[in-house]
Formats: C-alpha cells, sequence, structure tokens
C-alpha cells in the first residue's frame, strides 16, 4: 500500500494554542489540513492570516459548527480528494505530545492497514472527573468489542488509514460531534482493522479550552453505547468466533516466561478502584466486580486453563495425601475439594483474586491494621528488628502480601523494602503514597538477584531494614537460572537468586504468608534459618535442600487455601533453555 499522510487538525474556538502547534508541526514537512468547524469571528481571522504565512496549511471551513467529527470527516474525505492515504489527526487544543508523531508515522508506515493510537499517559494534572468517565467509557469499549484490544478510545492523537474510514462512512452513519472518536474506532475494530496504540504524554494546560457540553455530550456518548451495545450482540456469533479462532491460534500466549504476559491493570484502573472504595464503599466495589470478574473469567481462555489446571493438582495431591494416611492407620485429611475442579471452582479462584484486590487496597488506606490480623508469632518479628540487624523475606503469589502494609504500622521503626521485576513497580508505588504519603514500604524495580544487588541491599539489611522477595517466579532476564523441585506432584522450576542472595547477605532467612482463611486474615511467620551458608563444593546440593523445602512449605500453605494461588500462567511449564546451574 502506498504510505502518502497528511495532518488533520479539527478547530474550534482554539485560537490560543493553534499558532504554536503549527510552528511545531512544520518541521515535518507534512501537508496540514486545518478544519474550522464554525469558530469566532477572531479565530476565524487567525485562521487566515495563518494559511497566508504557512505554505503547509490548507484551510477549510465548516460555515456553522457542526462538532469534531464532522470536522474529521470533512478533512479525510478532502485528503483523500488531494491523493493522501493516512491522515494523522491532531486535536487543536495543545494536550498531545507532538514529539510522538515521527513514532506514529513509523509505525502506520510498517502497518499501513492498522489505525495507529495514542496510548494516553496522564500526569497529576488530569481532572479527575475526565478521567474517571474515561475510565468508564474504556469499560463500556471493552465490553462492546469483547476485548481489551482498545486500550483508549477517547484520545483524538491517532492516524487513521483513509480507504477504511471512507468505506466504513459510506456503509454506516456515525456520531459527529464528541461520541466520533469512540464509535468509529470500535466499528473499525468490527470491521478487522488492527489497532496499534502508542503512549504518549497528555498534557492539561492551566487555562485550556474544553468543548466537552456536560450534559449534552454525556446523553451523546449514552446513547452511543446503547447502539454500540446491541450492534455487539447483533456481531456476537462473529466476535465470538473470531475471538475463539485468535485464542487457537499460534501467536496467543504464545510467551514462554510469566514477564511476557501482559498486564490487564494500569495505575488508573487502581486509582478507579480507590475512588470506588473510598467515596462508594467496599460493598459496592465488590458488586463492581463481579461483571468485570465474569468478562476476565469468560474471554481469558489461557488463564482459565491455567487455574483449572492448578486446582485439579490440588485436588489429586490432597487425594493421594488422604488415601496415604488412610492407609498408614493416620488420622485422614480429607481432599480439599470434593469432587475435580471445573469451571465453578475455576471462577471461585477468579473472584478471590478480585477480593484480594479489595483488601490490597484496604491495606493500604489502613483500614486493615494489626489487630484485625491474626499472627500469633509476631513476638518472633519484634525480636528480628530488636537485634538491629534486618533480614530477608520470602514470599509469593499465593495469599495477600500486601498485608506486610498492617504488619509496618503495627511494628515501629520497621521499614519493608521489596524487590520486582515488573516495569509496574512505578505505578505500584504512586498509588501506594497517594493513598498513604506515610507508607514505609519501598519499591525497588530489579533486574536480577546477583552479588551487585546484594551489594545494593546490604546497607538496608545493615541498618535493620527488612529484604521481601518472592520465590515463586523466575527472574524474567535469567530464566535459566532455576532448579526443579517437587510441588504438587510434579516438578516446577524455581529461582535459585532469591536464596544465594539472602546467604550473600549472611541474614536470617523467614517465609511469609498471608492467607484469608474464614474471612480472617492470617499471617504465618515462619523461620527458614538463621543464616544461609552455601560453600562452593556442597553450592548444588545445598540450593537444592533449600529449594526442595521452600517447594514443601509453599506445596502445605497452597492445600490451605488453593483459590489463593494467583499465578494464573503454567507454573510447572518447562522448556529446553531451563536448565539447572
Amino acid at each position: 500500500m502506498n504510505f502518502n499522510p497528511c495532518i488533520i487538525i479539527p478547530i474550534y474556538n482554539h485560537g490560543a494554542t493553534i499558532a504554536d502547534q503549527l510552528a511545531e508541526l512544520e518541521s515535518l514537512a507534512l501537508p496540514c489540513l486545518v478544519v474550522d468547524d464554525g469558530s469566532d469571528e477572531a479565530t476565524r481571522n487567525l485562521l487566515e492570516e495563518l494559511g497566508q504565512q504557512l505554505d503547509f496549511v490548507t484551510l477549510f471551513h465548516l460555515y456553522h459548527n457542526q462538532g469534531k467529527g464532522a470536522a474529521v470527516l470533512r478533512g479525510i474525505f478532502e485528503a483523500k480528494a488531494l491523493g493522501f492515504s493516512h491522515a494523522l489527526q491532531v486535536d487543536a487544543d495543545g494536550q498531545h505530545d507532538l514529539a510522538d508523531i515521527p513514532q506514529m508515522l513509523a509505525e502506520a508506515r510498517q502497518q499501513p492497514a492498522a489505525l495507529i493510537s495514542g496510548w494516553p499517559q496522564y500526569g497529576e494534572d488530569v481532572p479527575k472527573s475526565r478521567f474517571y468517565s474515561r475510565y468508564l467509557t474504556h469499560l463500556w469499549v471493552w465490553i462492546e468489542t469483547l476485548s481489551l484490544t482498545i486500550k483508549d478510545s477517547m484520545c483524538g492523537f491517532r492516524v487513521y488509514p483513509l480507504d477504511a474510514v471512507i468505506e466504513l462512512v459510506k456503509n454506516q452513519p456515525l456520531g459527529l460531534r464528541m461520541d466520533f472518536d469512540i464509535e468509529v474506532m470500535v466499528r473499525l475494530y468490527w470491521r478487522g482493522v488492527a489497532m496499534v496504540f502508542i503512549p504518549t504524554r497528555v498534557r492539561y494546560p492551566e487555562h485550556g479550552v474544553s468543548h466537552f457540553a456536560l450534559i449534552k455530550d454525556n446523553v451523546r456518548i449514552s446513547w452511543m453505547h446503547t447502539r454500540l451495545v446491541f450492534g455487539m450482540l447483533k456481531r456476537l456469533p462473529r466476535l465470538l468466533r473470531a475471538k475463539l479462532l485468535n485464542k487457537r491460534g499460534p501467536t496467543h500466549n504464545s510467551a514462554g516466561h510469566w514477564s511476557e504476559l501482559k498486564e490487564n491493570g494500569s495505575y488508573w484502573g487502581m486509582a478507579l478502584s480507590l475512588w470506588c472504595y473510598r467515596h462508594l464503599g467496599r460493598r459496592f466495589l465488590g458488586l463492581l466486580l463481579y461483571p468485570i470478574i465474569t468478562y476476565f473469567f469468560l474471554t481469558n481462555r489461557e488463564a482459565r486453563k491455567q487455574s483449572i489446571s492448578f486446582l485439579e493438582k490440588v485436588y489429586w495431591h490432597t487425594a493421594a495425601q488422604s488415601k496415604t494416611t488412610q492407609a498408614t492407620m493416620a488420622l485422614s485429611t480429607p481432599p480439599v475439594f470434593n469432587v475435580r475442579p471445573g469451571w465453578r471452582q475455576s471462577f471461585q479462584h477468579f473472584m478471590a483474586f478480585g477480593d484480594s484486590i479489595i483488601d490490597r487496597i484496604g491495606a493500604w488506606s489502613g483500614d486493615i491494621q494489626r489487630d484485625t490480623l491474626n499472627f500469633e508469632n509476631r513476638d518472633d518479628l519484634l525480636k528480628v528488628v530488636q537485634t538491629g540487624r534486618g533480614a530477608v523475606i520470602v514470599v509469593s503469589h499465593l495469599g495477600n502480601t500486601e498485608m506486610m502494609r498492617a504488619l509496618v504500622d503495627s511494628v515501629p521503626g520497621i521499614k519493608m523494602n521489596v524487590l520486582v521485576f515488573s516495569d509496574h513497580a512505578e505505578h505500584i508505588s504512586r498509588m501506594m503514597k497517594r493513598i498513604n504519603s506515610r507508607v514505609d514500604i519501598e519499591l525497588i524495580k530489579i533486574s536480577t538477584l546477583d552479588p551487585g544487588t546484594a551489594i545494593l541491599l546490604s546497607d538496608k539489611i545493615n541498618n535493620g531494614e527488612f529484604v521481601v522477595v518472592s520465590a515463586d517466579r523466575t527472574s524474567p532476564n535469567s530464566p535459566e537460572r532455576v532448579i526443579h523441585a517437587p510441588f504438587l506432584g510434579h516438578d516446577a522450576p524455581f529461582p535459585q537468586g532469591v536464596f544465594i542472595l539472602a546467604a550473600l547477605l549472611e541474614c536470617p532467612l523467614y517465609l511469609l504468608f498471608c492467607l484469608k482463611e474464614k474471612g480472617e486474615q492470617n499471617v504465618y511467620f515462619d523461620k527458614f534459618t538463621d543464616i544461609l551458608l552455601l560453600p562452593r563444593k556442597q553450592r548444588q546440593q545445598l540450593l537444592q535442600e533449600c529449594i526442595n523445602q521452600y517447594a514443601e512449605r509453599l506445596e502445605y500453605y497452597c492445600c490451605k487455601a488453593p483459590l489463593q494461588w494467583f499465578n494464573f500462567y503454567d507454573f510447572w511449564q518447562d522448556s529446553s533453555e531451563t536448565t539447572t546451574r
């Protein structure tokens, strides 16, 4: 496909920002079509003056205000008539980071049939009312498309393939005002147009002009979503068939490592949950989780598959243990599940994850405090604090380790340093500080657990601080550095770096689990060893023994609360690249 792009700017009374935008766009050496949507006389005069001064600008007028969508479509048809293949839409309000245009155009050149859109990354200047209304629209769009593909449907910073839009408009009338950006994206998605989203910073100028009509535009958008939902229902068999084929395709969830899986959350998703928690209460947020979790349960085939696989392993493992105790005349331990787990138990598994999110917010907010936890061996933690030297605490994705927030509040002078591999660490840290500025938990993003990391953390241990690290997910940067250990009847890979780190720090090692049992939060703080010694000659053998011991303890607690295992991927998967070193 020939790639010949231009720029389209719909404008309505944005005279204060348009001159600066055009000055910045001039360096791109792209033709720019400015469509005046019936602006006032001062803006029209300014546009005429700019059009005469700037050779790359072509001016079009709508002689009365028809709406942003109408202005964009006028620009699209004019661009097609002038021989262009693609149009980069830029809003005139100065919110878009124009420095991202080269990247968007490069992506459009590589994927000319796709719609390339900005994916807004907001700062603290975003008006909260705008953000929350946007997020509700995102939720509706995900329902209308039965997909999370559209990351943001309201950003007016995008590159359109002109033929696809014109073909759509000829067969389907679209909303012409603030509903346009959303509707055109959903309907193009229905037609099979690929969507690519590029993160872009969004600015909210202090004296920015917004033409969003609170009542009229909300009514328009609500009516648009109503039409789209009915449109989705008409297309339901085709959408489900396409989704099923995509799920079965070789590229779906083909990631060989947990870190390659896409996260379905974001800072602003957590922010919306926090707002609901604070203003509408835990009960309302719990009700809101039902449709959200149901949607993810029905659409995330891979996570559902791995959930059932894990629960079945627990079922057969506990059943085998029960038979063994009966055979030896010992006290019989009944299986965790009375029947072999299926969709029902998997849905309960998903809902337990949703409930843990609410508990996480409660812990960060201070609503869940020490006196609401059952922490029988709290004295062991106090004794470590009193020594003046820290320790390594090994956690997992079983239960809710966010209860550490309540532990920090309960013990004077304690500080936790949580090591994370995820790029979302910054988002989580911002959210924790936003909820409670006094939180004394530092998230430290690291690339690998090695001697250099140990040196960095040694000062923290010497200052009496705790280093918290998860031992149930292998390193994204060194996935091959694992040791296999029996876990629920099958060999599973565990990272060896956690225990090597503990040995290098020469400090006590503890295991921490926090499980919600019968509605109560129970904290288990188990001592693993005083000091972990790994002499070189016996290093591999001792590492194997350590990991076997850890896997055994993790297995024990998994059988106590299997629905609180939140590793929704193939934990036992093995590859030819995974070796023991």
